[in-house]
C-alpha cells in the first residue's frame, strides 16, 4: 500500500482505549477511519465499501502517542553518549562540536528519527531543533520531516547564538513567517530557547518575536547547572508565561516556580530517562502532580536513550513510585496505595501531549478527531496475552516491536509491523554519510574520546550557553530535590 493511500480503515474487535474525558475502555470494539478523521467508535460498525479491514482481536487500539521534546537532529549519533553526564553533553554539543553539523547532517538525524517515531507508534513528535545555525539547516530539518508521513512540530532554536540574536535575523524571520503561513497541519511551529536568569532578561526580545508571530515557546526549565527559578520569575514578571508554554524537565525548581507555571496554565514535558540518567534533577512528577500542572512525556535524544514512549511511560512510573516509597520510608511509613497509575502515564503519552500542543483534535479516539491511531498487537509474542489490564499492558508490557499498525491523518504508515514507504537502505546511507563526516571532522582519537569526554578541569559549568557571559551558581541549588525543600511538609500527599 502506498503511503498516499487514504481509503477508509476499520480496526475490528480490539480493546479500545479511547482516552476521552471519561477514559472509556471498550472491548471487542471497532474504530472506523474515514478520510483524515475518526468516523466512529463502537461495536460491529458498518464500514464503507472498499475499506481496509485490520484484525485488532487480541490487541489494543489507542490514540497515536505524542512526544513533546526530542532533539531529532542528533539521532545520527544514536547511543554515542550512552555514558555521558549532562555536563559532557553540554561540552560536546554546546562548547565543542555542535557547530560541526552541516544542514545535511541535521537532515540525516531528522530523517531517521522521524521514521523511528512512527515505527514506535509516536504519531506526533516535537523536533526540539536547537542545532539550526543557519536557515539552510532549518530548511534541511523541514525537508526531512516532510519526507516522512508523520506529524511533527519544528521547535526552532540555535544554541550557538543568543535567542535575541537569531530571532532578529531577517532570514530567520522570513523562514518562520513562511512556515507559519503555510498552515501545514502535519508540520507545526514553535520557538525553542532557554532563559538563563540574567537579571537584564535579554531573552525578552525573543519572546516578543514569538508573540508577534503568534508562536508558542518551549524552554528547558529547572535544569541543574543551566536554568533555575530566576528564569521562571523573569518570564512571569514580564508577562511571557502563557498556557502555550512548555517547560521541559522542570526538575530543580522551587515551590514558587511550580505555582507560577500552574497559575499561568503552562505544561511540563517530563523526560524521565533523561532526568534520571543525565542529571537535570529528579523527575518532577511528584511536584507537578502536587500543583495539578498538565504533563506530557518526551524522550529528549537518542544520543543517550530510546526513542519510544513505552520506555518513557515505564520509567516515569518507576521514578514516581520510587520517590513515593522513599518519602514514606523516611517518615517511617509504608505505601499501601500508589498515586501514579498506568492509566495516568498512558494519558500523558497521548492526551497530555495533545493538550501541551493545543491540539484538541489529537490524543483521543472520538468521532471527529484526527485519525492518528495505533494498534498494539503481536500474535507471535507470548507477552501479548492475556490482556486483562490494557493500561498496564501498554505501560509495562508493550514495546515498539508490538506496534502492528499506525495511522497518521487517516493514512496507514505502518502495517503488520512494517513501515510503509520506508527505504531502509537510503536512510542508512544518509546517516552513515553524517557519521563519516563527524568522524573525519573530529579525527579518530577525538571521536573515540568523545564517548567518554573529560570534565572541565578549571571550573564547573554554571552556564553552558556560550553566547552570554552571565553565570549563576544558583543553578546548582538543590531545589525540588528528592525530599523537597527545607522545611517542606512531607505529610501532604500529591494529587493523582
Amino acid at each position: 500500500m502506498a503511503q498516499t493511500d487514504r481509503r477508509p480503515v476499520v480496526f475490528r474487535g480490539g480493546t479500545v482505549l479511547t482516552l476521552d474525558d471519561q477514559h472509556t475502555v471498550l472491548t471487542d470494539a471497532d474504530v472506523l477511519v474515514v478520510d483524515d478523521k475518526v468516523a466512529a467508535v463502537g461495536r460491529a460498525l458498518d464500514a464503507p465499501e472498499g475499506a481496509m479491514e485490520v484484525d485488532a482481536r487480541g490487541g489494543i487500539v489507542m490514540p497515536g502517542m505524542i512526544d513533546t521534546h526530542r532533539h531529532m537532529w542528533q539521532t545520527a549519533m544514536r547511543a554515542y553518549g550512552a555514558d555521558w553526564t549532562l555536563t559532557q553533553y553540554f561540552v560536546w554539543y554546546y562548547l565543542e562540536h555542535g557547530k560541526t553539523f552541516r544542514p545535511e547532517d541535521v537532515h540525516a538525524g531528522n530523517l531517521v528519527s522521524a521514521w523511528e517515531s512512527l515505527e514506535a507508534g509516536v504519531t506526533t513528535t516535537v523536533d526540539w531543533s536547537h542545532g539550526l545555525q543557519t536557515v539552510d539547516h532549518a530548511e534541511a530539518a523541514c525537508d526531512a520531516l516532510a519526507a516522512v508521513p508523520g506529524r511533527f512540530v519544528l521547535a526552532y532554536g540555535n544554541i550557538q547564538a543568543g535567542p535575541w540574536e537569531w530571532t532578529a535575523d531577517p532570514a530567520v524571520r522570513s523562514f518562520l513567517e513562511r512556515r507559519r503561513d503555510a498552515q501545514d497541519d502535519l508540520l507545526g511551529l514553535q520557538l525553542a530557547f532557554d532563559v538563563t536568569g540574567d537579571p537584564s532578561f535579554p531573552e525578552r526580545a525573543a519572546f516578543e518575536v514569538a508573540r508577534e508571530l503568534g508562536l508558542p515557546v518551549t524552554t528547558h526549565a529547572g535544569v541543574w547547572g543551566a536554568t533555575n527559578d530566576d528564569g521562571i520569575r523573569l518570564m512571569h514578571e514580564n508577562g511571557f508565561m502563557t498556557p502555550e508554554n512548555i517547560y521541559v524537565h522542570a526538575a530543580t525548581l522551587s515551590t514558587d516556580s511550580y505555582q507560577r507555571i500552574a497559575a499561568s496554565g503552562g505544561s511540563v514535558s517530563v523526560s524521565t530517562e533523561s532526568e534520571q540518567s543525565a542529571g537535570q534533577g529528579y523527575p518532577p512528577t511528584w511536584q507537578v502532580r502536587s500543583y495539578d500542572i498538565p504533563v506530557s512525556l518526551s524522550q529528549d535524544t537518542s544520543v543517550w536513550w530510546s526513542g519510544d514512549l513505552f520506555s518513557a511511560m515505564r520509567t516515569t512510573l518507576g521514578a514516581d513510585r520510587a520517590r513515593e516509597h522513599l518519602e514514606a520510608h523516611v517518615a517511617g511509613d509504608t505505601v499501601t496505595n500508589l498515586h501514579l497509575r498506568a492509566e495516568h502515564v498512558v494519558d500523558w503519552a497521548t492526551r497530555g501531549g495533545a493538550r501541551a500542543l493545543g491540539r484538541d483534535d489529537l490524543g483521543s479516539l472520538e468521532p471527529g478527531k484526527k485519525a492518528d491511531v495505533v494498534l498494539i498487537k503481536n500474535d507471535h509474542s507470548p507477552v501479548s496475552f492475556p490482556l486483562v489490564n490494557p493500561y498496564g499492558h501498554v505501560a509495562f508490557q508493550a514495546q515498539r516491536g508490538d506496534v502492528h499498525t499506525v495511522v497518521v491523518d487517516g493514512r496507514v504508515v505502518k502495517h503488520e509491523h512494517r513501515l510503509v514507504g520506508y527505504d531502509a537502505d537510503a536512510v542508512r546511507r544518509t546517516v552513515e554519510a553524517t557519521v563519516e563526516h563527524l568522524m573525519t571532522s573530529l579525527g579518530d582519537e577525538a571521536w573515540k574520546n568523545g564517548m567518554y569526554p573529560d570534565l572541565p578541569t578549571d571550573e564547573v559549568l554554571d552556564n553552558p550557553y556560550q553566547y552570554t557571559e552571565y553565570k549563576s551558581e544558583s543553578t546548582r541549588s538543590a531545589r525540588g530535590s528528592m525530599f523537597g525543600e527545607p522545611g517542606a511538609d512531607r505529610d501532604t500527599e500529591p494529587a493523582s
